[in-house]
């Protein structure tokens, strides 16, 4: 691999563990309120995290630039706080990535907590243990297969991106250009060699993804005899 290419592995990685890290604070909190609330707004709220499933790449790359543009309320606060502009940095492919992952994460740790159900916690309750002791001491470790598939999924899909990095990011080389851009571009320039072991890369990552999210699922774990 060329120097160029082992920039652009390093530049994924990195955005990819960035972007999970975030995700992870985020849709907590997040996934916790969808699994206990009853509010009417659990539907709308709900509809609005799922939406990045159904949303074609290139549309919510597109407003994403627009919001963050010079003329669009994300960019005009940034640009007031003296942070500049987000598209064409790496900063900007952040949030975007956080945005477009967001269900990635968010779904598998709803049907965690939702799985865990009412009795732990009223164990918990009758044992005087408060809501955050709750949280860390039984709530977590018993989600913790949905935190570990809502993890892998999360750094997956930000590393298989391609729509959303190439409207927000562009393909800026030691910037913005991520693994797919660096794919792109050899298959443009008829460089089929240099996409091939890129390619093979995500495509063993891939499958070793898969692996693991159906091993952590319920149910997925090999039976033990003995």
């Amino acid at each position: 691999m060329s120097e160029g290419d082992l920039t652009a592995v390093w530049l994924t990685v990195k955005l990819a563990s960035l972007t999970t890290v975030l995700l992870l604070l985020i849709c907590t909190p997040l996934a916790w309120w969808l699994a206990r609330t009853r509010s009417r707004w659990k539907g709308p709220i709900g509809a609005i995290v799922t939406l990045p499933l159904v949303l074609p790449p290139a549309v919510l790359g597109f407003y994403l630039l627009v919001l963050m543009g010079p003329e669009g309320p994300v960019g005009r606060l940034t640009q007031a706080l003296g942070l500049g502009l987000l598209p064409f940095t790496f900063a900007g492919l952040v949030v975007a990535s956080i945005i477009y992952s967001l269900p990635f994460v968010a779904q598998p740790l709803q049907q965690a907590f939702e799985a865990i159900g009412d009795r732990p916690l009223e164990a918990a309750a009758t044992l005087r243990a408060g809501p955050w002791d709750t949280f860390f001491t039984v709530v977590l470790p018993l989600a913790r297969p949905g935190f570990i598939t809502a993890s892998v999924l999360g750094f997956a899909h930000t590393v298989g991106e391609f729509g959303v990095i190439l409207m927000i990011g562009g393909n800026i080389p030691g910037q913005t250009q991520v693994l797919s851009m660096a794919i792109y571009n050899h298959v443009e320039a008829m460089d089929y060699a240099s996409a091939h072991w890129l390619a093979g890369g995500m495509l063993a990552f891939s499958f070793l993804v898969l692996l693991l999210v159906n091993h952590f699922k319920p149910g997925g774990r090999p039976a033990r005899h003995g």
